[in-house]
């Protein structure tokens, strides 16, 4: 009988950071939550890892304490992101998250070319309250589309000629979920941010044409990052269609959604909708 291997100190810091990462999935995010739970291993561990850090720093802008000073919000964003380079940089942090992001972005060549444009666009929430098309195309790729090609990297597991061929797909992907996003929290933007990400529109008198020309962009994203979801590895590709499904199914009732609605409540997918979107994802063919 082989005798048990104990974990080294190392690779005990190294499993409570990733237990921390989950954690803030678990608290966050429902619907991601769900969605990574299909990941395959090693996938779900490094994709909570990502979603984690930038859990945290979206917290850091978003907190609605209105004591919390905006220039306190950028020194700790700013410290956030001095820890994340210092972690690529020798592998070792003393922030769990930023630990674990670090050991993940080592491990697939997650680099800077993704990590600062996410830092930049939190940081532009401190100080742009409206966006001109330019503006919002610049956040967009830094908070959301990055992500996804952070995902991707973990996903296509160091094989560069498959991250540059369905790197096209994660953009979209990512630009559909904070699309969707902007018109979901629309409300809340505008009532506890003050913020209007939406070029050209007035956030409290949102029209039905207004609502339509964006779910139309978002249903093209949708449907163009569809295909590249077919040629995921298997132990990643259910997960990404059901979180696909999960903001598709929430784009369709947004349509549904009278758009002065939109302007006043938060629009959710009930918990049993979810659930079933979940298990055709789990059920759909290899």
């Amino acid at each position: 009988m082989k005798p048990v291997k104990s974990q080294s100190d190392a690779e005990r810091y190294d499993a409570v950071a990733h237990a921390s990462a989950e954690v803030v999935i678990r608290q966050y995010s429902t619907s991601f939550g769900w969605a990574t739970a299909l990941l395959g291993e090693p996938d779900r561990t490094h994709v909570r890892t990502v979603y984690a850090l930038v859990r945290v720093a979206d917290e850091l802008v978003d907190d609605p304490d209105p004591t919390f000073a905006d220039d306190d919000r950028a020194r700790l964003l700013d410290g956030l992101q001095q820890e994340v380079h210092a972690a690529l940089a020798c592998g070792r942090s003393a922030n769990l998250i930023v630990h674990a992001f670090a050991a993940t972005a080592r491990r697939y060549g997650i680099t800077a070319e993704l990590i600062d444009p996410f830092f930049d666009s939190m940081r532009t929430d401190l100080h742009i309250s409206t966006h001109d098309q330019p503006g919002l195309d610049s956040y967009v790729h830094g908070s959301a589309e990055v992500v996804g090609l952070m995902c991707l990297r973990v996903f296509t597991d160091c094989d560069d000629a498959a991250y540059r061929r369905l790197s096209p797909g994660a953009i979209r992907l990512g630009a559909a979920f904070q699309k969707v996003n902007f018109l979901r929290d629309l409300a809340a933007d505008r009532d506890d941010r003050g913020r209007n990400y939406l070029p050209g529109t007035d956030a409290e008198h949102l029209t039905d044409a207004e609502r339509d020309v964006l779910l139309d962009e978002i249903d093209a994203d949708l449907a163009a990052a569809r295909e590249a979801i077919a040629a995921l590895p298997v132990r990643s590709r259910r997960a990404v269609l059901a979180a696909h499904g999960l903001f598709g199914e929430l784009s369709q009732r947004l349509r549904r959604t009278p758009a002065s609605e939109i302007g006043r409540r938060r629009v959710r997918v009930p918990d049993r909708v979810k659930a079933r979107i979940v298990m055709t994802a789990v059920g759909a063919r290899r």
